[in-house]
């Protein structure tokens, strides 16, 4: 497999995981999170799958450079693919504690351990390729964003 393949692969197994799991949010954005008391901050929820979207294309983009380098550094890319792969299932899986289970705080708590995820996958990645790591710091920022507004929430809705 080319380059070229492998990161469009990764782009469109990352925005198949974020649709497959949007499909837990759309409920629950139209009956439950409307009740909930938001920080001035909080964005339209319009923003929010356009953001999602770019984020995805980027992290496929970004595994998808770091895959291309399995056959020079076998075991080091192997163990960062591993690494991107739990933070790309963690971040899922706040989707669906949040907006599913309806749990904030459960969801901050996970969100901590996505954001460590995506810190350590943007380390092992800049082991192997400067560009992929970049490619992940506009996703730890959203996703640090995200953790103060999901704190946020969780705050204003004890």
């Amino acid at each position: 497999m080319n380059k070229t393949t492998k990161i469009l692969v990764l782009v469109a197994t990352c925005l198949a995981i974020g649709y497959l799991s949007g499909i837990s949010t759309k409920s629950s954005i139209e009956t439950w999170y409307p009740k909930l008391i938001k920080p001035f901050f909080n964005p339209p929820n319009w923003i929010f799958g356009p953001v999602w979207s770019f984020l995805y294309i980027l992290m496929g983009v970004s595994g998808g450079l770091i895959w291309n380098k399995i056959e020079t550094e076998k075991e080091v890319v192997k163990s960062a693919l591993l690494f991107f792969a739990i933070q790309l299932a963690l971040n899922s899986l706040w989707s669906f504690i949040f907006f599913g289970l309806n749990h904030i705080f459960l969801a901050l708590i996970e969100m901590v351990l996505l954001w460590l995820m995506i810190y350590e996958t943007y380390i092992k990645f800049k082991k192997i390729d400067q560009l992929a790591a970049n490619l992940l710091l506009p996703y730890l920022s959203w996703v640090s964003f995200a953790m103060i507004l999901n704190a946020s929430i969780c705050w204003l809705n004890r």
